[in-house]
């Protein structure tokens, strides 16, 4: 393993936590990213979406990756998946080269990717299916990952018929029954409202920790980054560059209630400072009238 790909990071942290850290860095790494660059043509000229970013991820690990609007984060996880090629640089699936999608890694996007025209359990058996594993043997595996993500009384439902977040728990599933290595996410519970979220990060968690597997979930969101990470990766933006590798001190199994505890409210603080630096001025909202405001409207 290249050595530079462990970055230095942000402690602090109770020696329990140091301790469980060490553990974490002494795992084999499945995930490695090179140098990995990405520039686009534009009809304005050519636009660096992301330079020189170098990190590794741990078997077992769930990392976010979080920074401001345009810091390349989408495209980022979409490399990594192999959906798109980088200009520069390399990424490495344990030593293995990515040329290209593949099983050993599964995808869960925002928006509700699933076929809306095959039932819950057609939707999880699609990837085994095509695989080459038989309609039996398919149809039993989908029913275990449907139980695991707590949706066995909808096996016959069809996407339409579900709420978002229960649309995003069959995404979560179809991914899982591929039995990749590791699992990205590119900011799946954005477009769910702020209670189905939290809800959503719990299933994540309690599925994370019944699965041996390696999860990068992408988010704009700070609790949401806290709460799940075991280490958050802050990139900065125009060009997309590895600000810093950020060590979550929050003990697990984590709770709602860890939110307004020491160590979460630290962490989440020490990120924010990196993405909003004091002094950094604030661009004033331009205001438009479009008609003379009357003086007794406060």
């Amino acid at each position: 393993m290249n050595p530079q790909l462990e970055l230095p990071g942000y402690r602090d942290q109770s020696p329990e936590v140091a301790a469980r850290f060490s553990r974490l860095r002494e795992r084999p790494v499945v995930l490695e990213v090179r140098g990995l660059g990405k520039k686009f043509e534009t009809p304005r000229g050519l636009i660096t979406a992301l330079d020189d970013v170098s990190f590794s991820v741990h078997k077992r690990e769930l990392m976010c990756v979080i920074g401001p609007s345009g810091c390349g984060k989408s495209t980022l996880v979409r490399i990594l998946a192999g959906l798109e090629t980088p200009s520069a640089g390399e990424v490495l699936v344990h030593g293995q080269p990515v040329l290209g999608p593949g099983p050993d890694r599964g995808m869960v996007f925002q928006g509700y990717t699933l076929f809306p025209w095959l039932s819950v359990k057609e939707n999880v058996m699609f990837g085994p299916r095509m695989a080459g594993k038989s309609a039996f043997s398919a149809e039993g595996e989908a029913r275990e990952w449907i139980d695991l993500v707590g949706l066995s009384k909808f096996e016959n439902a069809y996407p339409h018929q579900l709420s978002g977040g229960m649309k995003q728990r069959v995404a979560i599933a179809r991914a899982l029954a591929n039995q990749p290595r590791v699992l990205f996410m590119d900011e799946p519970f954005g477009a769910l409202d702020a209670q189905t979220r939290c809800q959503m990060q719990s299933y994540l968690l309690d599925i994370w920790r019944n699965v041996d597997i390696t999860i990068v979930f992408i988010t704009h969101d700070l609790d949401e980054a806290v709460f799940l990470s075991d280490r958050i990766l802050v990139l900065d933006a125009n060009p997309g560059r590895v600000h810093e590798l950020v060590e979550v001190p929050v003990p697990r199994p984590r709770s709602e209630a860890q939110i307004f505890e020491a160590p979460f409210v630290a962490t989440r603080k020490h990120i924010d400072r990196i993405m909003h630096p004091p002094g950094q001025e604030q661009k004033e909202t331009p205001v438009m009238r479009l008609a003379v405001a009357d003086p007794d409207v406060v």
